[in-house]
């Protein structure tokens, strides 16, 4: 019987869950039931969608015990991150939506709060839930509002630092607020650090095994280490007085210790929530899950358990049913690694995602050169300077939406000491279904202002790898090379360079200078095409290196009665505002047309569908550049690059 059949047949439960006090009212084996129903129906929708499926496949029981012991909206339920709420939408009405999870009109992937009055931070960077939720429960402890805190913190945001600082403040402050640690001994790959040791070394405590026998035999069978290990980092120096009690406290913190428990048995979860509940200050229940528990395809996936395929999968076997192709990611891996070979001195950063950002293929060759940080960007961005410093030349990878964490780190850690490092940022512009928090549309705005800094955007596979080369050439500052998800297109070659910068496409008329940023190359020759049917040249550029203005484009500008910029980053402080700025400082008074990403919160979608909304397709654009260059024939006084050279 398939997965989709047995839901069918086995969803009597589930059918019955409309809100949280459905789920209040069931029994210890009706519970059990709606689990294993609650994971059949995960399967069956995100293998038609994609998302993320291993996460909540390791929530199921813990999720359902928190909406028993607390009563949501009124007590206020943060998930961090935000990927791990699946079950939270299922359980308070949002079925329906499943069936469109991440697609236009459908349910976001991650907490909404136009979905849900029970989703109140749309939370999916993760390390910050705790921080939202000291400040909450501040606030109600401030206006006299008797309601419950509840932050589900991965075991791998706990490497963030935010987390710490919150911790420290959640301790001084004293309120009533409820740390839950799912501790799945992963993030998006195995957890590394120092709280995941210690954490580890709870799961490997003999007491904590005789305590956790059912989960022991769902997991396999976890080796002994001899005594038991307590040591805990972050200052808690006298380590936990119990590791199987509820009066186990991380006692330098001044935080409750309640764990670990066995995050799959509900009633053990449902009664370390209640005890934590009636505590009356902070409290942190420890819950051992497993990533993907319950589904073969995801416990047998070794690099992250099903984590998020971004497509849908076949049922049985987890594989993804798109045919196989070429990403962008695969590229870059591929040469960073063929640069490696030939330079010792490379060495890689990750930030908890070596798989998904390419770095994995290094450390597979050489594991000594590459370093995972855990979900610490900011500490990622200095280190990198501490090894720039130290002779090599670190390449760090993380997702273009997570640089922004480290923007301080960057400027004055690694820019001002005019460091060789490089970020490589993946899912740069917009990136589609995992919608706002990951749209990678602020790097070239954000990052243009860091003095010295070299951005490279490449628009094909050809030009990744001579970017990235070119990267790691320099010496005597960073370089960010950033690129698209999905599939690399084809190679688009240069009819000619002109100093750093590519000309893709010209016409014996100078109407219209097109720069196409990065993967828009493609997209300019469209356009340029478009617009000689209506009877004007248009030369396309790919500038290649977009900070700083290569001169080679302001001189190309000033050639050309119109420039138009089109790029898929914010257009404030974007690649066209600083061409405009260029072209003021070289007294260059052509025209600019600037078309970007508005800056806003955009939603969920294929990346084809919200450049339709942005107007940024052939179609638009080419419809657009011939209506100003018309405008420009309208305006008979106005002289054109030409005519005021021969009056010159």
């Amino acid at each position: 019987m398939s997965v989709e059949e047995d839901t069918a047949n086995h969803g009597r439960l589930l059918g019955t869950v409309r809100g949280p006090q459905d789920v209040k009212r069931m029994s210890g084996e009706e519970l059990d039931v709606l689990a294993a129903e609650i994971r059949d129906f995960l399967i069956a929708k995100v293998s038609r969608t994609g998302g993320h499926v291993g996460p909540n496949l390791g929530v199921v029981e813990l999720t359902l015990a928190m909406h028993r012991v607390f009563d949501s909206p009124r007590d206020r339920l943060l998930f961090d991150t935000g990927h791990q709420a699946y079950v939270h939408k299922i359980l308070t009405g949002r079925q329906a939506g499943f069936d469109k999870l991440r697609q236009r009109g459908g349910l976001s992937g991650y907490p909404s709060q136009a979905e849900s009055e029970h989703d109140l931070i749309e939370n999916s960077h993760a390390s910050t839930a705790l921080s939202y939720a000291d400040g909450l429960a501040k606030a109600y402890a401030l206006r006299g509002e008797q309601r419950s805190v509840v932050a589900v913190v991965g075991d791998g945001a706990l490497t963030g630092g935010m987390c710490w600082e919150a911790l420290n403040n959640i301790a001084t402050a004293g309120n009533s607020l409820v740390i839950v640690v799912n501790d799945n001994g992963r993030s998006y790959s195995p957890t590394i650090g120092g709280l995941a040791d210690h954490l580890s070394s709870l799961r490997l405590n003999p007491g904590y095994e005789k305590v956790l026998d059912t989960v022991k035999d769902a997991l396999g069978s976890t080796p002994l280490v001899g005594k038991p290990m307590y040591e805990v980092l972050h200052a808690v120096k006298k380590g936990i007085k119990d590791a199987v009690a509820p009066q186990a406290m991380f006692e330098d913190l001044g935080i409750k210790y309640v764990g670990p428990v066995d995050g799959h048995d509900v009633a053990a979860v449902e009664a370390a929530l209640r005890a934590a509940k009636n505590f009356g200050g902070p409290v942190i229940v420890h819950a051992v899950t497993r990533k993907g528990y319950g589904y073969r395809p995801a416990e047998e996936d070794d690099a992250d358990c099903l984590h998020g395929p971004s497509s849908a999968f076949d049922v049985e076997t987890g594989a993804l049913l798109a045919a196989p192709s070429v990403k962008w990611t695969h590229v870059f891996a591929d040469e960073l690694l063929a640069i490696a070979d030939e330079r010792p001195d490379v060495v890689g950063i990750t930030a908890a995602m070596a798989e998904p950002t390419g770095i994995a293929k290094l450390a597979r060759k050489y594991p000594e050169r590459v370093y995972d940080v855990g979900i610490a960007e900011q500490h990622a961005a200095t280190s990198a300077a501490g090894l720039a410093l130290g002779g090599l030349h670190p390449v760090v990878a993380v997702y273009a939406t997570f640089l922004n964490r480290a923007f301080d780190q960057v400027l004055l850690d690694v820019a001002m000491h005019k460091l060789p490092v490089t970020f490589v940022l993946d899912r740069a512009g917009i990136t589609g279904p995992d919608g706002p928090s990951h749209y990678g549309i602020w790097d070239m705005s954000v990052f243009g202002v860091v003095p010295g800094l070299r951005i490279a955007a490449p628009r094909d596979a050809a030009t990744l790898r001579e970017e990235l080369r070119e990267a790691m050439a320099v010496d005597n500052g960073p370089t960010v090379l950033r690129f698209p998800t999905g599939s690399v297109a084809a190679d688009l070659p240069a009819l000619r360079r002109v100093g750093t910068v590519d000309v893709l496409a010209e016409s014996a008329r100078t109407d219209v200078l097109l720069v196409a940023v990065g993967s828009f190359g493609q997209l300019g020759m469209e356009v340029a095409a478009r617009v000689a049917e209506q009877g004007y040249g248009v030369t396309v550029v790919d500038p290649r290196w977009v900070r700083p203005v290569p001169a080679e484009l302001v001189d190309l500008a000033a050639r050309h009665r119109l420039v138009v910029s089109v790029e898929d980053g914010v257009r404030v402080g974007g690649v066209g505002d600083a061409l405009a700025q260029a072209m003021r400082d070289a007294d260059v008074r052509v025209p600019l047309k600037d078309l970007g990403v508005p800056a806003d919160w955009h939603p969920h979608g294929t990346r084809a569908q919200i450049l339709a909304d942005l107007g940024l397709t052939a179609q638009d654009v080419a419809r657009d550049v011939t209506g100003w260059i018309s405008g420009l024939d309208a305006t008979p006084d106005r002289l054109t690059p030409s005519d005021a050279a021969a009056q010159n």
